[in-house]
């Protein structure tokens, strides 16, 4: 519904502010061009969407071979004592317990497809135990800020996009998007903590929070220390490192689960090529809307209010031009990754805006679209302190972004 009446806004602001140009400043040209950009962005949205099959293919195939070889049960070990202190009206042999893990670490690896059958089920569970059925309990409110907040390992979809669009070497936002969602879940799961009144100084709590958190001040830090073009190397030579050794690592477990290595990779791959051609129109639909609003000057006026605010307050305003995604994240997924790819298609992808854009796509997930269908599905009217928690962690993600973008990839 969200992505609706955005799409139906874009259009009809676009219309609005085109109109106003022509009657008052006497532009002739604004309509053409709002006629123009529809073909231009149907025909860009059209060959993404097929460029992105072969690396989707490449990505999917790898992660079967990881889902078969049993990578998101060991995720789910190494979680698991975590976890248990996170939902402590859950029962330890509770049945929900098991999917919710399983959903996070598949979250966690980027496995769509096997985490949201699996976050479904988790609720469903959770519902039979809640006493108020149209209200969420704490158990399913922690779940679902644990999945707007996006925590992810291997940010697979901004990465293809980014190949797909040009850029120099796709995962140069690895290691800036690692750090950005650990900001955003940490965020999130503090925020419902302090609602619930989790002792949060519990020991084994705090040493899954208190040890990452050190990894994480330890990482920023290094990179504090380096030159710029050292940042860069040393970014790229160790994401590409860590990535390659993901695959092996996947490899590996699918031989020692005696799977047929090549088959299975043959099996996740063929989704590779449904994925891409489902997505053609949606990809063209936003993009289209998006071009008419920037071809309008409607993207213009916001982004020059927010340049003019951000330097106001002595705030350097060279990432502004991103801020439609981070704006965007929160209420629609397709709308974020339609105003990343526009920001990349625009300014280049390995620009400073588009590897911002980049990096706050991948920092969080879309709320008000999680919260529809998890709580939707179990029919949940009454989300109590849902919103208010995810969004808080949205901020949270988007500023961390921003941030890091600057340490990882502005030039001084």
């Amino acid at each position: 519904m969200a992505l609706n009446y955005l799409w139906v806004g874009f259009f009809l602001v676009a219309f609005v502010v085109a109109l106003v140009k022509l009657i008052v400043f006497g532009d002739l040209e604004v309509f053409p061009n709002m006629v123009n950009s529809t073909f231009d962005m149907a025909k860009t949205g059209f060959e993404i969407s097929l460029g992105l099959t072969g690396v989707l293919t490449l990505w999917l195939g790898l992660m079967k071979i990881g889902e078969k070889g049993g990578v998101i049960r060991i995720f789910s070990r190494l979680i698991g004592p975590f976890f248990h202190k996170l939902f402590p009206e859950l029962e330890k042999d509770h049945p929900a317990i098991g999917s919710i893990m399983m959903n996070v670490a598949a979250n966690m690896l980027g496995l769509d497809n096997a985490a949201t059958p699996m976050g479904l089920k988790a609720m469903a569970e959770m519902q039979k135990t809640n006493p108020k059925k149209d209200t969420a309990s704490n158990a399913q409110i922690m779940f679902l800020v644990l999945n707007t907040s996006g925590l992810t390992l291997i940010p697979i979809s901004v990465m293809v996009y980014r190949a797909q669009l040009g850029a120099a070497d796709p995962s140069d936002i690895f290691i800036p998007i690692l750090l950005a969602t650990f900001f955003s879940t940490i965020t999130g799961l503090i925020t419902v903590s302090i609602y619930q009144k989790i002792n949060l100084f519990d020991k084994v709590i705090m040493s899954y929070i208190g040890g990452l958190t050190a990894i994480i001040i330890g990482i920023i830090y290094l990179f504090s220390q380096m030159p710029k073009d050292q940042i860069t190397m040393i970014s790229t030579l160790s994401s590409n490192i860590i990535l390659f050794s993901i695959i092996i690592f996947f490899i590996l477990l699918g031989v020692k689960a005696k799977i047929n290595i090549y088959e299975t990779f043959i099996e996740g791959a063929k989704g590779g090529f449904e994925i891409a051609i489902k997505i053609i129109p949606y990809l063209v639909a936003i993009l289209v809307a998006i071009g008419v609003f920037r071809s309008s000057g409607a993207m213009g006026y916001i982004i020059e209010g927010f340049s003019m605010f951000f330097s106001w307050v002595g705030v350097n305003t060279d990432f502004i031009p991103a801020l439609p995604t981070a704006l965007m994240k929160p209420l629609s997924g397709s709308g974020a990754r339609g105003m990343m790819v526009d920001t990349m298609n625009t300014y280049g992808a390995d620009s400073f805006v588009g590897r911002i854009a980049s990096t706050v796509q991948g920092a969080t997930d879309t709320t008000f679209y999680i919260l529809a269908v998890y709580f939707g599905s179990v029919g949940i009217k009454n989300t109590r302190y849902a919103v208010t928690a995810g969004l808080i962690a949205d901020f949270a993600g988007i500023i961390a972004a921003i941030i890091i973008g600057y340490l990882f990839f502005h030039e001084q």
